[in-house]
């Protein structure tokens, strides 16, 4: 069954461009928020905005309009879920309000109707709770800002049926998005992984090591720069699984309680498992096409360096 009419409920920066994303890929989207004034004046202000990237080249040049067509708002919740195929809800991250958003959006749509939550940390069985029939329940987490980051965590819960992931993660792909199942932990992957990275960050300020403009400036010049276009067990791979075994030992040493070699790579170490150049690590990359993937390697980075003199600095003060 195709996602052809959406609800979201929550219409602040993240609902709304989650909004935009929708109705920019032809979906009919009906906001709800806490009061139909509100519901209103964002779908103004999403107009608005839509004008305003499609001024600068960043949205389709007819955006505002097609945002007007598809873009309604509703008096209330229960209105705006009453007929429609995929609910989001994007209220804040409180607990309670959460579950009273959706227990209302449960209660009041359609039996076959599939409801999705944007939270970035509540585990999706926790919310599920609230749900009514939680087997069409799974949480659907957009990246800040949702109208520009391709990338959306769906996360279904023990008892979500695996056909509502289907048809979201299809829904994604159709709006220009990519949508990756994964396993509902706390944070689930994007989460932790930023706030892995931000406690090492904050910890190297606090000892002394290196100011935050400092710390910055390495992160987006050196691994950050790799990471528009390899994860972190490509980049590990390309240099070399044995590598990253040594440096481990070193950090342990001098830090034992913050690092540790993963048992998952010193596995793959014994078994001779370097990366590319054996032909096996995390990833299969065979030994040859390692010419192949330094020629990408090499384009990439050379494009991006471009793209960033092109661009400028961003405007952060330190």
């Amino acid at each position: 069954m195709m996602i052809s009419k959406v609800a979201v409920v929550g219409s602040g920066y993240m609902g709304g461009g989650i909004a935009q994303v929708l109705a920019l890929a032809g979906r009919d989207v009906v906001l709800a928020d806490a009061s139909a004034e509100l519901a209103h004046s964002s779908r103004e202000r999403l107009i608005r905005e839509a004008a305003d990237y499609g001024g600068r080249g960043i949205f389709p040049p007819d955006a505002a309009d097609r945002v007007a067509e598809h873009v309604s708002a509703s008096s209330s919740i229960e209105e705006a879920v009453a007929d429609v195929d995929f609910v989001e809800e994007a209220v804040p991250e409180i607990l309670e309000l959460k579950h009273e958003t959706l227990h209302r959006i449960s209660g009041s749509c359609r039996a076959d109707t599939l409801v999705g939550s944007n939270t970035s940390t509540i585990a999706i069985g926790t919310l599920a709770q609230a749900v009514e029939d939680p087997t069409r329940f799974l949480g659907v987490h957009f990246s800040n800002p949702a109208t520009f980051i391709p990338g959306v965590e769906v996360i279904p819960h023990a008892g979500t049926d695996p056909s509502a992931v289907d048809r979201v993660v299809e829904l994604l792909g159709e709006c220009g998005k990519v949508g990756v199942p994964i396993t509902d932990v706390t944070g689930f992957v994007l989460n932790r992984l930023q706030y892995a990275l931000f406690t090492e960050a904050a910890r190297l300020v606090e000892e002394g090591v290196a100011t935050p403009e400092a710390v910055d400036l390495i992160a987006r010049t050196t691994f950050g720069f790799r990471l528009p276009f390899f994860g972190p067990f490509a980049i590990a791979d390309i240099a070399g699984l044995d590598v990253y075994d040594f440096c481990y030992g070193s950090l342990h040493e001098a830090y034992p309680d913050r690092f540790a070699a993963p048992t998952i790579l010193r596995e793959r170490v014994e078994r001779g498992e370097k990366g590319v150049k054996s032909g096996r690590g995390f990833l299969a990359t065979p030994a040859e096409r390692a010419p192949e993937l330094a020629a990408y390697r090499d384009e990439a980075y050379a494009a991006l360096a471009a793209l960033l003199r092109d661009l400028g600095p961003a405007p952060v003060d330190y």
